[in-house]
């Protein structure tokens, strides 16, 4: 699939936060309609906080973003991210999905993925 409007993709945290009722995540993803993604990884963290009736009222909001999926040369760049920075395997998965699509990871998880050491993360806000 190709989607050469992407520019974005969307870690869990951002969603989580919107979800949560954080003004500056509602805000950000209203600016990135139609430049922002999500991955398999994403969804299946975001929808893993809900209970099956909201999750179902969650998946209308991720179904609005295109979901990117995991193939082979994804994770063999993912093994070699986490074996190269020590990441968890769901955060190895995001850098490479956005690293293979040419994507920035938008993500406030600074603690992992510090943007002046990655160029391919924005951190678009603070809680």
């Amino acid at each position: 699939m190709d989607f050469p409007a992407l520019r974005l993709l969307l870690d869990s945290v951002v969603l989580i936060d919107h979800f949560n009722g954080l003004a500056a995540a509602t805000r950000f993803l209203e600016g990135a309609q139609g430049e922002a993604a999500i991955s398999v990884v994403t969804r299946a963290e975001v929808l893993t906080g809900f209970d099956r009736r909201a999750a179902r009222k969650a998946a209308q909001l991720l179904d609005c973003f295109p979901t990117l999926a995991i193939d082979q040369a994804i994770a063999d760049a993912a093994a070699e991210l986490r074996r190269e920075h020590g990441w968890k395997l769901p955060d190895a998965f995001q850098a490479a999905i956005a690293q293979h699509h040419g994507l920035k990871l938008v993500t406030r998880n600074r603690r992992d993925f510090p943007p002046e050491r990655h160029d391919f993360v924005l951190i678009p806000y603070r809680a």
